[in-house]
């Protein structure tokens, strides 16, 4: 199943952001938080110091959305839309055709995140594609993975994870030979 490119980057800034809690915090600073912004390419007003805080508390709630059942994610994804007061309109901007935003531009990054996040989230669940969603396997990683991969092939939910199994790999067929 493909998703259009407006959903895949939502779900995938979703999810980066969702791992930013993990050990080490990786969103504390307005610099890093610009980083994110500008990375995924949103529109609107770019975060200040003020947004940081309230960007930091919807780790959690994204990754609940992540981790549950398309059942589960239901109520979530309405409760999000609900709360933002989202009303979907379409809109072009920069190199982007034609997609969905469901808050104005001046609406808090936050805001702006987990409408987008959900959004996205009413493909998933329309198309029965959860399963595109995952634990890290790392095994003392609780990272999330966003698998658009054709054979859903993606196990690790960073460069971190995926070098660290490596080497694990890699230590345990030299101590297989030795």
């Amino acid at each position: 199943m493909g998703f259009t490119d407006d959903t895949t980057e939502a779900l995938d800034a979703g999810v980066r952001l969702s791992n930013t809690e993990l050990e080490p915090d990786t969103l504390t600073t307005l610099d890093e938080l610009l980083t994110f912004f500008r990375s995924y390419g949103y529109s609107g007003n770019e975060p200040t110091a003020a947004d940081l805080d309230a960007v930091r508390e919807i780790r959690t709630p994204l990754r609940r959305l992540f981790t549950a059942t398309r059942d589960g994610a239901v109520p979530l994804v309405n409760q999000i839309l609900e709360d933002a007061d989202a009303i979907p309109r379409l809109v072009r901007h920069g190199d982007s055709d034609w997609h969905f935003h469901a808050v104005a531009d001046d609406a808090p990054f936050a805001t702006r995140v987990m409408v987008e996040t959900a959004m996205g989230m009413t493909d998933v669940i329309r198309a029965d594609e959860m399963s595109r969603f995952d634990r890290c396997e790392m095994d003392d990683c609780e990272g999330v993975v966003f698998d658009m991969s054709r054979n859903r092939s993606r196990k690790y939910c960073s460069v971190t994870c995926t070098n660290r199994a490596a080497q694990a790999a890699f230590r345990a067929r030299q101590a297989a030979e030795d």
